[in-house]
């Protein structure tokens, strides 16, 4: 089941985001980010968040919002993260398909992930599979902790498709 994130998920949020955030092999987040700083990054103003849950627990989470203000406040965008030890169970596609929704009814154009982490090839699978494309290529833009500097992909999808 996906549903509307509430404050008292935050403590299984945490669970899903903490590992990714101090692994730092695909988000720009500082690796010694505070749990609590962590907790505010996804759960900020202007994202509605989300959570998969099974059984009473959580086993991923998303964030949808605008990706941008103003004139390009027609375009979403989205991170999305799953529990460790519930990947290759199609969570994250169930997370993307319904955000692709989420936004679509929200009245959103189309959906851009800005900085995808090149090296993290299941995410670009998955998301060229969900009918995103690269459209640009950030040479050397991330510092992997273990591979040094990689590139990052810009990745697009209309959402009238």
């Amino acid at each position: 089941m996906i549903r509307a994130a509430t404050p008292a998920d935050g403590e299984g949020i945490l669970q899903i985001i903490e590992p990714v955030f101090r692994a730092g092999e695909t988000y720009t987040v500082p690796r010694n980010i505070s749990r609590a700083d962590a907790l505010a990054y996804w759960m900020a103003d202007g994202h509605d968040v989300f959570v998969f849950e099974e059984a009473g627990r959580i086993l991923g989470t998303y964030f949808l919002q605008a990706n941008q203000r103003g004139g390009g406040a027609h375009v979403a965008n989205c991170g999305y993260m799953t529990d460790q030890q519930a990947t290759g169970r199609g969570i994250a596609r169930a997370m993307c398909l319904h955000s692709l929704d989420r936004a679509k009814t929200s009245g959103f154009r189309a959906m851009q992930f800005n900085f995808v982490v090149s090296t993290n090839e299941r995410a670009v699978r998955l998301w060229e599979s969900l009918g995103f494309t690269i459209v640009g290529r950030l040479p050397e833009a991330f510092l992997h902790p273990r591979l040094g500097y990689v590139d990052a992909l810009v990745m697009f999808r209309r959402l009238s498709e």
